[in-house]
């Protein structure tokens, strides 16, 4: 269960930095493009990218994962929130961020069966 939890929570890092956090961090058009249509101003663009690399390092490392899992929960609720808000479609963009922290947490579980317990009650 723990390496299926690390390999579940390796794909959301690599997807997280890859696809979310860099092009924020690189000034890249796309995220700057997405940031528009959602009505958010452009000067949120590195803060947000910035708090997803933190988050992401918090929810790699063992130690921080329950608290990296919670501040990364509100921050995907956050973007769920901002597509809702824009009239996004609803099972392409604004679930979007649902289904990334179900992965998440899933693989912070799987790799601390301890939560899981505690979750169960047992």
């Amino acid at each position: 269960m723990q390496l299926a939890g690390w390999i579940i929570l390796g794909l959301f890092a690599v997807f997280m930095v890859a696809a979310s956090a860099a092009p924020k961090l690189m000034g890249i058009e796309a995220a700057n493009g997405s940031f528009e249509q959602i009505g958010w101003p452009l000067n949120y663009v590195l803060m947000i990218g910035l708090m997803e690399l933190a988050f992401t390092v918090l929810v790699l490392v063992p130690r921080t994962s329950l608290l990296g899992g919670i501040l990364m929960t509100g921050l995907l609720g956050g973007a769920v929130a901002s597509q809702l808000r824009a009239g996004s479609p609803m099972v392409t963009h604004t679930l979007f961020g649902i289904y990334l922290g179900v992965f998440m947490w899933v693989g912070i579980i799987l790799r601390q069966p301890r939560l899981l317990d505690a979750i169960l009650g047992r």
